[in-house]
């Protein structure tokens, strides 16, 4: 099996900790489906702000199987114009993606990313071909033992020089996994991902920051528990003392309700609690 990409080495852990806790938005609404000729449509709208406007995408993605290519098309009430082309099978697990984004007047990007996947090796390049340009790539090797080992690093182009860099060792056990990254700003950041149960799964992040003054060592800790099939319970804290729950409920088949709050445990009388919600529905 191939390794996970650079971004990828602790994504149980990161989805532990920032998937399905629901008070940074307000109130979301997402909707997907799909067309009788395979077309995939997607709308999705979000309260960023409590009493402020509605931030709302629409996207079509159509897919032609026979040649490997698939276009995404979005647009938002922000009236910013998102399109992404991909192709795979070039050659034998490379993918190519070009990624633009237009706002008249405002702003303009266009991103080319390319991918490469062998059974113990992969690595990305995204090149910024308007700003800079600049260029950052990642590579990741791993060894049947389950260890994985991967690097980055960013290359300002017009600067002939390396704009960021990172490395990351990571070793997956069959039911825990442990981390460790070091990145140019000698901010290392420590990870530990352990499937308890079935039902139950616990991890863990410790962050060291030197250029913070005040506590340059930070700690979190999550937890995600399944009473049922169709739920699902998340917790989540802070060494700053802010506690994040959610709890996520299947309504029906296609239809899921997420609701989630946090609270600062150590500023109780104080305005800086939040409280959100999410509607999803796959047709």
């Amino acid at each position: 099996m191939a390794p996970p990409f650079f971004s990828d080495i602790f994504k149980s852990v990161n989805d532990l900790l920032n998937k399905d806790f629901y008070h940074s938005t307000p109130a979301a609404v997402d909707l997907e489906s799909v067309a009788k000729n395979g077309v995939k449509f997607n709308v999705k709208s979000k309260q960023l702000v409590k009493e402020g406007p509605l931030a709302a995408t629409v996207d079509a993605k159509f897919t032609d199987k026979a040649t490997g290519l698939t276009l995404t098309q979005g647009w938002s009430n922000a009236n910013n114009l998102n399109t992404k082309i991909e192709l795979n099978n070039i050659t034998p697990g490379l993918k190519t993606e070009l990624m633009t984004s237009f706002v008249p007047n405002i702003s303009k990007v266009a991103n080319l990313n390319l991918s490469f996947v062998q059974p113990f090796f992969t690595a990305r390049g995204a090149f910024d071909l308007l700003k800079g340009p600049g260029f950052v790539g990642d590579m990741t090797l791993a060894h049947e033992s389950g260890v994985v080992a991967g690097a980055q690093f960013g290359y300002d182009i017009a600067a002939g020089s390396l704009s960021k860099y990172a490395i990351a060792l990571g070793y997956a056990a069959q039911d825990y996994h442990l981390g460790l990254n070091i990145n140019n700003d000698q901010v290392t950041t420590a990870t530990f991902f352990q499937n308890v149960s079935p039902q139950l799964q616990i991890g863990s992040r410790a962050t060291l920051n030197p250029r913070q003054t005040v506590s340059n060592v930070n700690i979190e800790f999550a937890t995600k528990y399944l009473p049922d099939p169709n739920s699902q319970v998340k917790a989540k804290i802070s060494d700053a003392g802010i506690v994040a729950l959610s709890y996520k409920q299947a309504l029906r088949p296609g239809v899921t309700l997420g609701v989630g709050t946090s609270f600062d445990a150590l500023k109780l009388s104080e305005p800086v609690h939040k409280i959100g919600w999410s509607l999803s529905f796959v047709i």
